[in-house]
Protein backbone atom coordinates (compact mmCIF):
# COMPACT_ATOMS: atom_id res chain seq x y z
CA UNK A 1 0.00 0.00 0.00
CA UNK A 2 1.88 3.23 -1.18
CA UNK A 3 0.19 6.28 0.82
CA UNK A 4 -0.35 9.64 -0.76
CA UNK A 5 1.23 12.87 0.59
CA UNK A 6 1.59 15.19 2.38
CA UNK A 7 0.62 12.25 5.23
CA UNK A 8 -0.62 13.65 7.82
CA UNK A 9 -1.13 11.89 11.41
CA UNK A 10 -0.86 13.25 14.80
CA UNK A 11 2.39 12.08 16.74
CA UNK A 12 4.54 11.97 19.52
CA UNK A 13 8.07 11.46 19.90
CA UNK A 14 9.11 10.32 23.74
CA UNK A 15 12.30 11.13 24.68
CA UNK A 16 14.46 11.74 27.97
CA UNK A 17 17.40 13.85 29.10
CA UNK A 18 19.37 10.14 29.15
CA UNK A 19 18.98 6.84 29.41
CA UNK A 20 17.02 4.93 32.31
CA UNK A 21 14.88 7.90 32.54
CA UNK A 22 11.82 6.08 31.92
CA UNK A 23 11.04 6.67 27.82
CA UNK A 24 9.99 2.66 27.84
CA UNK A 25 7.83 3.15 30.66
CA UNK A 26 6.11 6.13 29.61
CA UNK A 27 6.04 5.49 25.35
CA UNK A 28 4.37 1.80 25.89
CA UNK A 29 2.31 3.33 28.72
CA UNK A 30 0.99 5.73 26.24
CA UNK A 31 0.69 3.25 23.12
CA UNK A 32 -1.11 0.92 25.45
CA UNK A 33 -3.53 3.49 27.40
CA UNK A 34 -4.67 5.11 23.96
CA UNK A 35 -5.44 1.60 22.38
CA UNK A 36 -7.31 0.90 25.39
CA UNK A 37 -9.21 4.07 23.53
CA UNK A 38 -9.73 2.42 20.78
CA UNK A 39 -7.46 4.42 18.53
CA UNK A 40 -5.07 2.62 15.86
CA UNK A 41 -1.53 3.52 17.02
CA UNK A 42 1.45 3.21 14.98
CA UNK A 43 4.60 2.43 17.07
CA UNK A 44 7.65 3.34 16.24
CA UNK A 45 11.95 3.18 17.99
CA UNK A 46 14.42 5.36 17.24
CA UNK A 47 17.54 3.67 16.74
CA UNK A 48 18.31 -0.26 16.21
CA UNK A 49 16.91 -2.09 19.04
CA UNK A 50 14.85 -4.86 18.60
CA UNK A 51 13.42 -5.67 21.99
CA UNK A 52 11.41 -2.17 22.90
CA UNK A 53 9.06 -2.59 19.53
CA UNK A 54 7.96 -5.92 20.62
CA UNK A 55 6.43 -4.61 23.83
CA UNK A 56 5.26 -1.95 21.42
CA UNK A 57 3.70 -4.23 19.11
CA UNK A 58 2.16 -5.92 22.81
CA UNK A 59 0.16 -2.52 23.60
CA UNK A 60 -0.99 -1.80 20.26
CA UNK A 61 -1.40 -4.71 18.35
CA UNK A 62 0.51 -3.42 15.31
CA UNK A 63 4.14 -4.08 14.47
CA UNK A 64 6.51 -2.44 16.08
CA UNK A 65 9.28 -0.66 13.88
CA UNK A 66 12.39 1.05 14.16
CA UNK A 67 13.60 4.26 12.27
CA UNK A 68 17.17 4.60 12.40
CA UNK A 69 18.63 7.41 10.27
CA UNK A 70 22.46 5.83 10.54
CA UNK A 71 21.47 2.19 8.85
CA UNK A 72 18.71 3.01 6.23
CA UNK A 73 19.69 7.29 6.26
CA UNK A 74 17.79 10.25 6.81
CA UNK A 75 15.85 10.24 4.08
CA UNK A 76 13.99 7.21 5.12
CA UNK A 77 13.16 8.06 8.13
CA UNK A 78 9.68 9.51 6.86
CA UNK A 79 9.09 7.39 4.33
CA UNK A 80 9.51 4.63 6.62
CA UNK A 81 7.39 6.22 9.53
CA UNK A 82 4.62 7.07 7.05
CA UNK A 83 4.34 3.15 5.67
CA UNK A 84 4.11 1.65 9.79
CA UNK A 85 1.67 4.60 10.36
CA UNK A 86 -0.61 4.35 7.48
CA UNK A 87 -4.20 4.18 8.37
CA UNK A 88 -3.57 5.26 12.42
CA UNK A 89 -4.77 7.43 14.60
CA UNK A 90 -1.70 8.41 16.54
CA UNK A 91 1.82 7.47 16.28
CA UNK A 92 3.92 7.56 19.39
CA UNK A 93 7.61 7.28 18.47
CA UNK A 94 9.79 5.84 21.42
CA UNK A 95 13.24 7.68 21.41
CA UNK A 96 17.00 6.50 22.19
CA UNK A 97 19.34 7.51 24.70
CA UNK A 98 19.26 10.82 25.73
CA UNK A 99 17.23 13.52 23.34
CA UNK A 100 20.38 14.65 21.51
CA UNK A 101 22.71 11.95 21.71
CA UNK A 102 23.23 9.81 18.56
CA UNK A 103 26.18 7.95 16.26
CA UNK A 104 29.56 8.07 18.29
CA UNK A 105 31.39 11.44 16.08
CA UNK A 106 28.46 12.47 13.83
CA UNK A 107 26.96 15.07 15.90
CA UNK A 108 23.11 14.51 15.55
CA UNK A 109 22.64 11.47 13.21
CA UNK A 110 20.48 8.61 14.77
CA UNK A 111 19.79 10.65 17.58
CA UNK A 112 16.00 11.07 18.58
CA UNK A 113 15.82 15.33 17.96
CA UNK A 114 17.03 14.43 14.61
CA UNK A 115 14.29 11.68 14.12
CA UNK A 116 12.06 14.37 15.73
CA UNK A 117 12.71 17.01 13.16
CA UNK A 118 12.51 14.72 10.36
CA UNK A 119 9.13 13.68 11.03
CA UNK A 120 8.98 17.48 12.62
CA UNK A 121 7.03 16.14 15.39
CA UNK A 122 6.64 17.62 19.02
CA UNK A 123 8.59 16.07 21.46
CA UNK A 124 7.52 14.73 25.09
CA UNK A 125 10.83 14.78 27.76
CA UNK A 126 10.56 12.00 29.88
CA UNK A 127 12.43 13.55 33.02
CA UNK A 128 13.59 11.53 36.30
CA UNK A 129 12.62 14.02 38.95
CA UNK A 130 13.72 11.61 41.72
CA UNK A 131 16.94 13.78 43.15
CA UNK A 132 15.64 17.16 42.61
CA UNK A 133 13.36 19.65 42.65
CA UNK A 134 13.78 23.59 41.59
CA UNK A 135 16.69 22.28 39.34
CA UNK A 136 14.64 20.46 36.80
CA UNK A 137 13.32 23.77 34.96
CA UNK A 138 17.10 24.59 34.37
CA UNK A 139 17.37 20.76 33.00
CA UNK A 140 14.05 21.25 30.73
CA UNK A 141 14.98 24.94 29.91
CA UNK A 142 18.16 23.67 28.33
CA UNK A 143 16.63 20.43 26.41
CA UNK A 144 14.20 22.81 25.07
CA UNK A 145 16.62 25.66 23.80
CA UNK A 146 19.57 24.04 22.37
CA UNK A 147 18.56 23.20 18.97
CA UNK A 148 15.57 25.52 18.28
CA UNK A 149 14.37 23.36 15.35
CA UNK A 150 13.39 20.72 18.10
CA UNK A 151 10.12 21.59 18.90
CA UNK A 152 9.65 20.55 23.34
CA UNK A 153 5.73 20.22 23.66
CA UNK A 154 6.29 19.54 27.39
CA UNK A 155 7.14 17.28 30.27
CA UNK A 156 5.78 14.27 32.28
CA UNK A 157 7.62 13.71 35.37
CA UNK A 158 9.12 10.37 36.03
CA UNK A 159 10.09 9.05 39.78
CA UNK A 160 8.12 11.26 41.89
CA UNK A 161 8.38 11.14 45.82
CA UNK A 162 5.41 12.58 46.79
CA UNK A 163 2.87 15.05 46.09
CA UNK A 164 4.95 17.78 48.20
CA UNK A 165 7.73 16.90 45.85
CA UNK A 166 5.12 17.19 42.74
CA UNK A 167 4.13 20.62 43.50
CA UNK A 168 7.41 21.65 43.65
CA UNK A 169 8.23 20.10 40.38
CA UNK A 170 4.75 21.57 39.29
CA UNK A 171 5.55 25.09 40.05
CA UNK A 172 9.70 25.40 38.63
CA UNK A 173 8.49 24.07 35.21
CA UNK A 174 5.32 26.62 35.32
CA UNK A 175 7.95 29.31 35.84
CA UNK A 176 9.81 27.98 33.00
CA UNK A 177 6.90 28.17 30.49
CA UNK A 178 6.73 24.22 30.13
CA UNK A 179 3.64 22.41 30.47
CA UNK A 180 3.47 19.70 33.18
CA UNK A 181 1.83 16.90 30.76
CA UNK A 182 2.20 13.78 33.10
CA UNK A 183 3.23 12.51 36.71
CA UNK A 184 4.21 9.30 37.51
CA UNK A 185 4.86 8.31 41.00
CA UNK A 186 7.54 5.44 41.82
CA UNK A 187 5.90 2.03 40.66
CA UNK A 188 7.90 -0.70 41.28
CA UNK A 189 5.45 -3.22 40.69
CA UNK A 190 5.24 -2.45 37.26
CA UNK A 191 9.41 -2.90 36.50
CA UNK A 192 9.98 -4.97 33.35
CA UNK A 193 13.06 -7.43 34.47
CA UNK A 194 16.09 -6.80 32.51
CA UNK A 195 19.51 -8.64 31.54
CA UNK A 196 22.99 -8.21 29.66
CA UNK A 197 21.55 -6.66 26.72
CA UNK A 198 18.42 -4.95 28.02
CA UNK A 199 14.59 -5.92 28.71
CA UNK A 200 13.80 -9.45 28.36
CA UNK A 201 12.12 -9.92 25.23
CA UNK A 202 8.65 -10.48 25.08
CA UNK A 203 8.36 -13.60 23.42
CA UNK A 204 10.41 -15.42 26.64
CA UNK A 205 7.65 -13.96 28.82
CA UNK A 206 4.55 -13.19 27.01
CA UNK A 207 1.70 -13.80 29.60
CA UNK A 208 3.82 -11.48 32.12
CA UNK A 209 5.00 -8.64 29.48
CA UNK A 210 0.93 -8.58 29.11
CA UNK A 211 0.52 -8.00 32.77
CA UNK A 212 3.35 -5.41 32.75
CA UNK A 213 1.84 -3.79 30.01
CA UNK A 214 -1.46 -3.67 31.28
CA UNK A 215 0.38 -2.21 34.30
CA UNK A 216 2.06 0.48 32.72
CA UNK A 217 -1.19 1.75 30.73
CA UNK A 218 -2.94 2.05 33.92
CA UNK A 219 -0.09 4.42 35.14
CA UNK A 220 -0.08 6.27 32.48
CA UNK A 221 -3.62 6.41 32.46
CA UNK A 222 -3.75 7.90 36.23
CA UNK A 223 -0.62 10.07 35.82
CA UNK A 224 -1.38 11.37 32.46
CA UNK A 225 -3.13 14.07 30.97
CA UNK A 226 -3.99 12.03 27.80
CA UNK A 227 -6.53 14.64 26.54
CA UNK A 228 -3.60 16.89 26.14
CA UNK A 229 -1.06 14.38 24.92
CA UNK A 230 -3.30 14.23 21.82
CA UNK A 231 -4.13 17.45 21.56
CA UNK A 232 -0.02 18.07 21.18
CA UNK A 233 0.12 15.19 18.91
CA UNK A 234 -2.72 17.10 16.55
CA UNK A 235 -0.38 19.94 15.96
CA UNK A 236 2.04 18.07 14.06
CA UNK A 237 2.23 19.62 10.66
CA UNK A 238 1.57 17.48 7.24
CA UNK A 239 5.06 15.29 6.35
CA UNK A 240 5.70 16.18 2.42
CA UNK A 241 7.17 12.55 1.66
CA UNK A 242 5.76 9.53 0.41
CA UNK A 243 5.00 6.18 2.41
CA UNK A 244 7.91 3.31 1.56
CA UNK A 245 6.49 0.17 0.09
CA UNK A 246 8.63 -3.08 -0.20
CA UNK A 247 7.20 -3.33 -3.65
CA UNK A 248 8.19 0.39 -4.71
CA UNK A 249 11.87 -0.34 -3.29
CA UNK A 250 12.72 -3.04 -5.19
CA UNK A 251 11.75 -1.69 -8.51
CA UNK A 252 14.20 1.37 -7.33
CA UNK A 253 16.81 -1.42 -6.00
CA UNK A 254 17.49 -4.22 -8.74
CA UNK A 255 20.13 -6.97 -7.70
CA UNK A 256 23.56 -6.90 -8.38
CA UNK A 257 24.51 -9.39 -11.07
CA UNK A 258 27.28 -11.80 -10.43
CA UNK A 259 28.86 -15.14 -12.64
CA UNK A 260 28.41 -16.80 -9.01
CA UNK A 261 24.84 -16.35 -8.80
CA UNK A 262 23.37 -15.95 -11.58
CA UNK A 263 21.05 -13.04 -13.11
CA UNK A 264 18.31 -11.47 -11.70
CA UNK A 265 14.95 -13.27 -11.88
CA UNK A 266 11.46 -11.83 -11.95
CA UNK A 267 10.07 -12.02 -8.33
CA UNK A 268 6.53 -13.64 -9.96
CA UNK A 269 8.83 -16.51 -12.00
CA UNK A 270 7.45 -19.75 -11.01
CA UNK A 271 6.35 -21.27 -7.54
CA UNK A 272 7.43 -18.66 -4.70
CA UNK A 273 10.51 -20.21 -2.93
CA UNK A 274 10.29 -20.81 0.70
CA UNK A 275 12.39 -18.86 2.86
CA UNK A 276 11.88 -20.35 6.47
CA UNK A 277 12.83 -17.27 9.16
CA UNK A 278 13.68 -18.57 12.79
CA UNK A 279 11.69 -17.25 15.64
CA UNK A 280 10.37 -18.20 18.94
CA UNK A 281 11.81 -17.07 22.45
CA UNK A 282 15.97 -17.91 21.26
CA UNK A 283 15.61 -15.79 17.77
CA UNK A 284 13.41 -12.43 18.23
CA UNK A 285 15.27 -9.73 16.95
CA UNK A 286 14.31 -8.86 13.53
CA UNK A 287 12.77 -5.89 11.86
CA UNK A 288 9.18 -6.23 10.23
CA UNK A 289 10.70 -4.76 7.07
CA UNK A 290 12.75 -7.67 5.92
CA UNK A 291 9.90 -10.28 6.17
CA UNK A 292 8.04 -7.63 3.52
CA UNK A 293 10.49 -7.52 1.18
CA UNK A 294 11.41 -11.11 0.85
CA UNK A 295 7.22 -11.66 0.43
CA UNK A 296 8.02 -8.20 -1.97
CA UNK A 297 10.84 -10.29 -3.86
CA UNK A 298 8.30 -13.66 -4.67
CA UNK A 299 9.18 -15.51 -1.78
CA UNK A 300 6.98 -17.44 0.73
CA UNK A 301 7.87 -16.24 4.37
CA UNK A 302 7.23 -19.50 7.02
CA UNK A 303 8.55 -19.04 10.25
CA UNK A 304 9.85 -21.82 12.49
CA UNK A 305 11.11 -22.40 16.55
CA UNK A 306 14.57 -23.74 16.40
CA UNK A 307 13.81 -24.64 20.44
CA UNK A 308 10.43 -26.48 19.16
CA UNK A 309 10.63 -27.50 15.99
CA UNK A 310 12.36 -30.72 14.51
CA UNK A 311 12.25 -29.91 11.21
CA UNK A 312 12.56 -27.09 8.58
CA UNK A 313 9.33 -26.12 7.50
CA UNK A 314 8.29 -28.10 3.78
CA UNK A 315 9.92 -27.06 1.12
CA UNK A 316 12.49 -24.94 2.25
CA UNK A 317 14.44 -23.20 0.01
CA UNK A 318 15.81 -20.21 1.91
CA UNK A 319 16.71 -20.05 5.84
CA UNK A 320 16.82 -16.61 7.85
CA UNK A 321 18.37 -16.79 11.45
CA UNK A 322 18.20 -13.52 12.96
CA UNK A 323 19.19 -12.05 16.21
CA UNK A 324 18.22 -12.75 19.48
CA UNK A 325 19.36 -15.21 22.73
CA UNK A 326 20.66 -18.04 21.90
CA UNK A 327 22.76 -17.99 24.89
CA UNK A 328 19.83 -18.23 27.30
CA UNK A 329 18.69 -21.11 25.72
CA UNK A 330 21.82 -23.28 24.37
CA UNK A 331 20.87 -26.76 26.00
CA UNK A 332 17.02 -26.60 24.89
CA UNK A 333 18.99 -25.18 21.09
CA UNK A 334 21.89 -28.35 21.46
CA UNK A 335 19.50 -30.75 22.72
CA UNK A 336 17.45 -30.20 19.39
CA UNK A 337 19.40 -32.33 17.49
CA UNK A 338 16.82 -33.55 14.62
CA UNK A 339 16.39 -29.47 13.64
CA UNK A 340 20.52 -29.04 14.12
CA UNK A 341 20.70 -32.06 11.63
CA UNK A 342 18.37 -30.14 9.14
CA UNK A 343 20.21 -27.22 9.05
CA UNK A 344 23.36 -28.83 8.45
CA UNK A 345 21.99 -30.95 5.74
CA UNK A 346 20.16 -27.55 4.55
CA UNK A 347 23.66 -25.72 4.52
CA UNK A 348 25.86 -28.66 2.67
CA UNK A 349 23.62 -29.19 0.29
CA UNK A 350 24.64 -25.51 -1.18
CA UNK A 351 20.98 -23.61 0.25
CA UNK A 352 21.52 -20.14 0.89
CA UNK A 353 21.04 -18.78 4.52
CA UNK A 354 21.52 -15.65 5.72
CA UNK A 355 22.46 -15.90 9.99
CA UNK A 356 22.69 -12.23 11.73
CA UNK A 357 24.35 -12.65 15.54
CA UNK A 358 22.32 -14.89 17.34
CA UNK A 359 22.27 -17.22 13.77
CA UNK A 360 26.06 -17.10 13.70
CA UNK A 361 26.29 -19.10 17.56
CA UNK A 362 23.68 -21.32 16.34
CA UNK A 363 25.76 -22.53 13.36
CA UNK A 364 29.09 -22.83 15.24
CA UNK A 365 30.19 -26.09 16.15
CA UNK A 366 29.27 -25.01 19.88
CA UNK A 367 28.30 -22.40 21.95
CA UNK A 368 29.28 -22.60 26.13
CA UNK A 369 30.42 -26.01 25.35
CA UNK A 370 27.09 -26.82 24.01
CA UNK A 371 26.74 -27.94 20.33
CA UNK A 372 25.37 -26.81 17.84
CA UNK A 373 24.36 -26.99 14.24
CA UNK A 374 28.13 -27.42 12.96
CA UNK A 375 28.20 -25.72 10.18
CA UNK A 376 30.99 -23.09 10.57
CA UNK A 377 34.37 -24.21 11.97
CA UNK A 378 34.19 -22.02 14.95
CA UNK A 379 33.06 -21.81 18.43
CA UNK A 380 31.05 -19.27 20.66
CA UNK A 381 31.25 -18.11 24.34
CA UNK A 382 29.67 -15.70 26.77
CA UNK A 383 31.94 -12.87 27.58
CA UNK A 384 31.99 -10.36 30.00
CA UNK A 385 32.82 -7.53 27.40
CA UNK A 386 30.03 -5.91 25.60
CA UNK A 387 30.10 -5.07 21.74
CA UNK A 388 28.20 -2.70 20.54
CA UNK A 389 28.07 0.28 18.23
CA UNK A 390 27.54 0.98 14.72
CA UNK A 391 29.55 0.09 11.71
CA UNK A 392 30.26 0.64 8.04
CA UNK A 393 30.96 -2.00 6.46
CA UNK A 394 31.57 -3.75 2.85
CA UNK A 395 30.96 -7.21 1.67
CA UNK A 396 34.16 -8.58 0.97
CA UNK A 397 33.41 -11.85 -0.71
CA UNK A 398 29.98 -12.69 -3.15
CA UNK A 399 27.78 -14.65 -1.34
CA UNK A 400 23.86 -14.96 -1.54
CA UNK A 401 22.90 -12.12 0.60
CA UNK A 402 25.61 -9.40 -1.45
CA UNK A 403 27.43 -8.52 -4.18
CA UNK A 404 31.58 -8.37 -2.65
CA UNK A 405 31.71 -4.29 -2.64
CA UNK A 406 28.76 -3.69 -1.50
CA UNK A 407 28.38 -1.44 1.24
CA UNK A 408 25.71 -1.70 4.40
CA UNK A 409 25.73 0.33 7.59
CA UNK A 410 24.61 -1.71 10.67
CA UNK A 411 25.59 -2.25 14.19
CA UNK A 412 27.00 -4.96 16.48
CA UNK A 413 25.31 -5.59 19.87
CA UNK A 414 26.44 -9.09 21.83
CA UNK A 415 28.04 -10.47 24.82
CA UNK A 416 29.65 -13.07 23.33
CA UNK A 417 33.10 -14.49 21.53
CA UNK A 418 33.24 -16.24 18.37
CA UNK A 419 36.47 -17.87 17.74
CA UNK A 420 37.96 -17.46 14.95
CA UNK A 421 36.08 -14.29 14.13
CA UNK A 422 36.29 -14.80 10.94
CA UNK A 423 36.49 -18.05 8.06
CA UNK A 424 38.34 -17.55 5.22
CA UNK A 425 36.08 -16.17 3.35
CA UNK A 426 35.06 -13.25 5.19
CA UNK A 427 31.63 -11.86 5.06
CA UNK A 428 32.21 -8.27 6.04
CA UNK A 429 34.86 -5.84 6.10
CA UNK A 430 34.67 -2.80 8.97
CA UNK A 431 35.79 0.42 7.62
CA UNK A 432 34.19 2.09 10.85
CA UNK A 433 35.31 2.76 13.49
CA UNK A 434 38.27 0.39 13.07
CA UNK A 435 39.30 -2.08 10.08
CA UNK A 436 38.79 -5.35 10.57
CA UNK A 437 37.05 -8.37 8.83
CA UNK A 438 34.28 -10.29 10.29
CA UNK A 439 32.30 -13.29 9.56
CA UNK A 440 31.80 -16.49 6.85
CA UNK A 441 30.80 -17.39 3.48
CA UNK A 442 30.82 -20.35 2.41
CA UNK A 443 28.53 -22.23 -0.33
CA UNK A 444 25.29 -20.39 0.37
CA UNK A 445 26.13 -19.52 4.14
CA UNK A 446 26.39 -15.70 4.89
CA UNK A 447 26.72 -15.82 9.03
CA UNK A 448 28.19 -12.66 10.61
CA UNK A 449 27.65 -10.96 13.88
CA UNK A 450 26.03 -7.52 11.88
CA UNK A 451 23.23 -6.67 12.08
CA UNK A 452 21.79 -4.85 9.36
CA UNK A 453 18.45 -2.79 7.76
CA UNK A 454 17.28 -4.19 4.34
CA UNK A 455 14.94 -0.91 3.51
CA UNK A 456 18.55 0.79 3.46
CA UNK A 457 19.15 -1.65 0.68
CA UNK A 458 16.42 -3.69 -0.83
CA UNK A 459 18.34 -5.43 -3.51
CA UNK A 460 19.57 -7.91 -0.77
CA UNK A 461 16.30 -9.53 -0.41
CA UNK A 462 15.45 -9.81 -4.07
CA UNK A 463 19.18 -11.15 -4.52
CA UNK A 464 18.39 -13.88 -1.52
CA UNK A 465 14.68 -14.61 -2.71
CA UNK A 466 16.16 -15.56 -6.12
CA UNK A 467 18.76 -17.66 -4.76
CA UNK A 468 16.50 -19.70 -3.17
CA UNK A 469 14.56 -19.93 -5.99
CA UNK A 470 17.70 -21.17 -7.93
CA UNK A 471 18.36 -23.74 -5.14
CA UNK A 472 14.80 -25.32 -5.57
CA UNK A 473 15.05 -25.45 -9.22
CA UNK A 474 18.09 -26.91 -8.86
CA UNK A 475 17.40 -29.70 -6.58
CA UNK A 476 13.88 -30.45 -8.54
CA UNK A 477 16.38 -31.04 -11.58
CA UNK A 478 18.16 -33.49 -9.85
CA UNK A 479 15.10 -35.49 -8.95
Amino acid sequence: MVTSYPFDVPRLVIAAPSSGSGKTTVATGLMAAFSERGLAVSPHKAGPDYIDPGYHALATGRPGRNLDAFMCGPELVAPLFAHGAAGCDLAVVEGVMGLYDGAAGRGELASTAQVAKLLRAPVVLVVDASSQSRSVAALVHGFASFDPQVRLGGVILNKVGSDRHEVMLREALEEAGMPVLGVLRRAPQVATPSRHLGLVPVAERHSDALASVSALAAQVRAGCDLDALMALARTAPPLDCEAWSPHAALRRHTAPRTQAHGPEQSPDRGDAPVVAVAGGAAFTFSYAEHTELLAAAGAEVVTFDPLRDEALPPGTSGLVIGGGFPEMYAPELSANEPLRAAVAAFAAAGGPVAAECAGLLYLGRSLDGKPMCGVLDADARMSERLTLGYREAVAVSDSALAQAGTRLRGHEFHRTVVEPGAGAAPAWGFTHPERRVEGFVQQGVHASYLHTHWAAEPSVARRFTEAARRFTEAAAARR
